[in-house]
This record gives structure tokens, C-alpha cells and sequence, in this order.
């Protein structure tokens, strides 16, 4: 299988017990989670070798989060440890026509104080096939952000393949700049780009009536991108969601039929098992409208997983591909 790079920040996820709400908890659940690892998490469980990059507190916090990934498979060993803080998020769980809720804590976190000059990206990237990013990373810092150009100049280097998540918390970016002065650049660098045309004429300033139009004038200003992608959520309620996704690849476009998603236990990092599943089948498979319904089978079966990685076999994945989504015992 393939050797799959992702860089970007790990927090350690704080969520209530069940479905209460933060007033009621007395206790929180700790588990650790960030887009780009997740997305090296679910691919470790299809047999990929997946390394992820990212920069901890030298403390039992920071070990702590390294042995997680670890344990779910992730090569840890491009981690640099240094810096004052692990990054914190806390997490109420929605339900029915109550949404969830996300109170972030990330300031001056490790990973925000990087230098880029602590990351090696030749010897990290040599021998990789592909090299993975999201849009809240450069967010945080110009360190950060100035660490992630690095790696995907790096990436292009050695001819790998580039995909990016242009998605970006707007409230991150704190340090002066804006999506606009920072992603243009690191698209510029990137094959297959996550994004939808909002988004595209938020951080680009181009327009088009429509998705494929928003993707063809994306390429005509950037024409490293060969492929563009984005899925559409229908929210029934909190616990029940249909999801299908779209796929430009410069001469038409791919669409999925929608997956019925109910009840939902857990959605946050659905985007990222997404992204896995997209990368396994382009990977994996020839057909790119397969690799887009492999996509959407492995974010349908995250909603059902509770923590923000998808833990599972490429079976499972490939049952819902194919429609079988009873939930039937298996013995």
C-alpha cells in the first residue's frame, strides 16, 4: 500500500458523557483528534502506511497523543515535541433537532509556535506517494503556515501527489492575515482540492453559477488542480443526515446518490473519513466514480463511530459502497 503523508494539529478532544449538555457534565471523555490525522488514522486501518506530522508538548499530554495515533497505527515518528501546550477542543453531542457544539482552545498551542525549520521535509517526503493538508492549519500561525508551503514545495519536489482541504475555520486566524493572503499559494501546489464554490470565491475571489463553473475557472487559475471535490449534506434533523458527494476532474462531473445516515452517534470527522476513503480508491481503483462512492460509504459508516477517526476494514466500507446498509448482525 501506498506511503501517505498528513501535517497538521492534533487536539486533545474533551466531549460530555452521552448526549448531555456542558452544564450537566460532571466528566469529560478524552480522546485526541485533528482532520489531517484522522485522515491517516482511517487509511492505517486499510493497510496503508501513513505518517503523521505535527509538533506536540514535550510532556505525558503530548506522549499521550503520540501513543494514540501509534496505537491506531500512525507512524509518529516525524513528531517534534517542544513548545507550551496541547491544543484543546470540548464537545456537547447534538441530537435530534438540537445540534452539537464546539468550544475550541487552541491558542499559543505547539504546533502554533512551530519554527519551520524543525521539520526536515526531504527525508520525511522521499519516499512518499502522497502528501495531505487542510485549511486549518495555516490558520493558526505564519509559522505554521510558512511549515506547510514548505512541505508541499517539498512534495512537488519529489512528484507526489498533493490533496488539500480548503475548509478553514474563519475565527482561527488571529496572527494578521487572512484564507486569502495564505491558501492561494498552497493551492497552487495541490492536485485534488476539497472545496465547494463559496469557498472558491471566498479565498480566490472567483465566481461561476455553479459548481462545475466555480471548478473550471478554479483550474484556469490554478492548473496544478486536476481534480475538485465537495459533498452535500441534507440535515433531516441532528440524528439523521443523507449525504452524497460531487467530483469535477476537469472534463465532467461525478456525483454520488445520496446515503441515509440514521440515527447519526457521532459526525464530527465525517469530512475526513471522506477524504481516506477518496484517497484509498484513488489509489486503489481506476474508476474515479467508484473511489467517489467509496468516499461517501466511509464517511456514512464514521457518522455510526463514535470519536473522530474511522475505525474499520476496507469490507465494511465496501459493503455500504455496494448498498448494504441494513446493519444486520454479523456472526
Amino acid at each position: 500500500m501506498a506511503q501517505i503523508v498528513s501535517f497538521g494539529e492534533v487536539l486533545m478532544r474533551l466531549s460530555t458523557p452521552g448526549f448531555s449538555r456542558f452544564e450537566q457534565a460532571r466528566q469529560l471523555n478524552v480522546t485526541y483528534a485533528g482532520g489531517e490525522a484522522n485522515v491517516s488514522t482511517a487509511l492505517a486501518y486499510w493497510g496503508h502506511h501513513t505518517a503523521h506530522v505535527t509538533r506536540f508538548p514535550d510532556s505525558a499530554i503530548g506522549r499521550a497523543a503520540a501513543q494514540y495515533l501509534q496505537f491506531h497505527g500512525v507512524d509518529i515518528s516525524h513528531i517534534i515535541y517542544g513548545g507550551p501546550r496541547m491544543a484543546v477542543y470540548f464537545l456537547e453531542m447534538g441530537a435530534a433537532l438540537r445540534g452539537s457544539q464546539i468550544v475550541y482552545d487552541r491558542a499559543n498551542s505547539s504546533l502554533a509556535e512551530i519554527d519551520p525549520k524543525e521539520i526536515d521535509w526531504d527525508s520525511i517526503l522521499k519516499d512518499a506517494k502522497w502528501f495531505h493538508w487542510a485549511g486549518i492549519t495555516p490558520a493558526l500561525s505564519q509559522g505554521a503556515a510558512d511549515a506547510l508551503l514548505d512541505g508541499i514545495k517539498t512534495a512537488r519536489k519529489y512528484g507526489i501527489t498533493v490533496s488539500g482541504d480548503i475548509f478553514y475555520r474563519a475565527n482561527l486566524w488571529k496572527y494578521g492575515k487572512k484564507p486569502s493572503d495564505i491558501l492561494p499559494e498552497l493551492t497552487a501546489g495541490t492536485d485534488i482540492v476539497i472545496a465547494n464554490s463559496e469557498n472558491i470565491k471566498e479565498i480566490f475571489g472567483i465566481g461561476g453559477n455553479d459548481f462545475v463553473e466555480s471548478c473550471v475557472n478554479l483550474q484556469k487559475a490554478y492548473p496544478q488542480v486536476k481534480t475538485v471535490v465537495d459533498t452535500k449534506r441534507t440535515s433531516i434533523s441532528a440524528s439523521h443526515n443523507l449525504l452524497r458527494a460531487y467530483l469535477w476532474n476537469g472534463k465532467e462531473l461525478l456525483e454520488t446518490a445520496d446515503i441515509e445516515i440514521n440515527p447519526i452517534i457521532d459526525r464530527v470527522g465525517g469530512g475526513d473519513a471522506f477524504i481516506a476513503g477518496l484517497i484509498h480508491g484513488l489509489i486503489t481503483f481506476s474508476d474515479q466514480q467508484k473511489a467517489l462512492e467509496f468516499g461517501v460509504a466511509a464517511s456514512a459508516l464514521k457518522h455510526t463511530i463514535e470519536g473522530d477517526a474511522l475505525i474499520s476494514t476496507i469490507q465494511e466500507v465496501e459493503a455500504i459502497r455496494q448498498g448494504e446498509t441494513s446493519g444486520r448482525i454479523k456472526r
